[in-house]
């Protein structure tokens, strides 16, 4: 039986091709390419994967902040809406925020600008601002503002004291003549202090124990020693001292104007001042022996620490990526602790506790540590109260950049550094405002959704204006302002 020839690629037919799809007439007339649907390549899939989730884990964060910030407005909207007497000033808060260690003021203002103002500005409150752009900007600012409060009341100063440029009358207080002319009084509710960042509030702490323990006019610098003149080899010892400013005799004028006689006298430009702050009045040393001023109120007003959280380093860029998708949380703390100094409803004082030192464990309950315990009780010794304004914030120091811990020059602040050292007189005045039941029940906020009716979803307001979903068989949204013109 004879085999079949096998074909050769000579003799074998092609397969027809497939016919292409015809192109779409509005493409070809604009002269685009036909586009084919297909599977993009790897690396195309890893662009739009990282790129598509970073966008919408961003945008994702950026609805619930603004909804965190509506919630937060929401809740104290209603004091912008109560009526207020025309011949009263309004409600003044007072804002303490300064530059974060190893950054610029910018940062802070960023901060109060996103997550503060907007609550501040719903409420429809007036707030003072005072700015840090450096170590000891908050305390000088702060002592100084307690000085002169004490001088309003009536304290006087040391009859050695001059007066100084910052002691004269200032704008603030012709305008407050001029509103005492006119009948015009001031806020006499609790007004409240807002302290951005642990920085911050350490010198917070330090500038209100040095204005109202500190003297009201600064202390004497000690008087330099006096400096001997200094004798050049080429000077003869017999030759009198002259002063370049006075002179014994008028020197005769010379005739020839190219005369350097003659020729005006160039004045050496003085190089540019500083602007440092004023250095304190009294130290943490001597704040037991001072005593309390009689314009020092029974409690001082209500103050709020608030968390700043900066971190600089290019070894922190995840922590620094996460904060950023996650600004949410931060909005909602943020604006639950700025809506409670606003409210004001719950004050408290700041607690403290007795600090021991021994050499047992007093929590253990053991028979032979009984037993010692029993024989060390005279050794127990009270080291001092630990308060809660020392440990406030205290996380944040761990994320501060390092040159805030280098040792500073002379005669330089060193507040960041240095412990938060209270007073018992000035701590046991002090108090901190908080979101506390009360509070939790206004406007049916505790379930962290709005009651109004603008938080409603977009797409629930459109299905109620065509009508859909509309089971009380109200008109529907259009048809409103066609009724609304025929009843005209």
């Amino acid at each position: 039986m004879a085999e079949k020839p096998t074909p050769t690629t000579k003799n074998a037919v092609p397969a027809p091709k497939p016919t292409p799809k015809p192109r779409n007439p509005a493409f070809r007339m604009i002269g685009l390419p036909n586009f084919r649907l297909k599977l993009p390549s790897r690396n195309w899939l890893i662009f739009l994967s990282i790129t598509g989730s970073f966008t919408t884990a961003l945008l994702y964060d950026r609805h619930h902040k603004k909804k965190a910030h509506q919630k937060w407005c929401n809740a104290v909207s209603h004091i912008a809406q109560e009526p207020f007497p025309v011949n009263q000033m309004p409600r003044k808060l007072t804002v303490f925020l300064s530059a974060p260690p190893g950054d610029g003021l910018r940062a802070a203002r960023a901060y109060f600008q996103d997550y503060v103002k907007p609550v501040l500005v719903a409420a429809a409150l007036d707030w003072e601002v005072i700015e840090g752009r450096r170590e000891g900007d908050v305390r000088a600012g702060l002592a100084e503002k307690i000085r002169k409060l004490r001088t309003k009341n009536g304290e006087t100063k040391s009859s050695h004291a001059e007066m100084s440029e910052e002691d004269k009358e200032s704008l603030e207080e012709v305008l407050a003549q001029v509103r005492q002319k006119n009948g015009i009084e001031d806020w006499n509710g609790v007004q409240g202090d807002l302290v951005i960042g642990r920085n911050t509030w350490k010198e917070y702490i330090r500038g209100l124990h040095e204005g109202w323990l500190g003297p009201l006019d600064p202390p004497r610098e000690p008087l330099p020693p006096p400096q001997q003149p200094l004798i050049s080899e080429s000077t003869p010892l017999e030759a009198p001292v002259v002063s370049d400013s006075v002179s014994s005799a008028p020197e005769p004028q010379s005739s020839d104007s190219n005369s350097p006689s003659s020729q005006p006298a160039t004045s050496t430009p003085s190089p540019p001042k500083t602007t440092t702050p004023t250095p304190p009045y009294i130290s943490p040393a001597q704040y037991p022996i001072r005593l309390l001023p009689s314009s020092l109120p029974a409690n001082l007003p209500p103050s709020l620490p608030l968390s700043f959280p900066h971190v600089l380093g290019f070894l922190n860029t995840p922590t620094r990526v996460y904060r950023f998708l996650t600004r949410r949380h931060l909005a909602d703390s943020t604006g639950r602790e700025v809506a409670a100094l606003v409210l004001a409803a719950t004050c408290r004082p700041y607690h403290h506790e007795e600090g021991f030192a021994s050499s047992v464990n007093v929590d253990d309950a053991s028979l032979a540590n009984t037993e010692e315990r029993a024989v060390s009780d005279g050794m127990v010794v009270q080291t001092g109260h630990r308060w809660e304004q020392q440990r406030l914030l205290e996380e944040e120091e761990a994320e501060w950049h390092k040159s805030a811990r280098k040792p500073r020059k002379d005669a330089a602040e060193t507040v960041w550094i240095e412990g938060v050292v209270v007073d018992e007189r000035i701590g046991r005045r002090m108090r901190r405002v908080e979101w506390g039941e009360r509070e939790d029940g206004l406007g049916g906020l505790g379930d962290g959704e709005t009651h109004d009716a603008e938080a409603t979803s977009w797409l629930e307001g459109m299905k109620r204006w065509v009508g859909l979903g509309n089971r009380k068989h109200e008109p529907k949204g259009w048809e409103q302002g066609l009724v609304g013109e025929e009843g005209d």
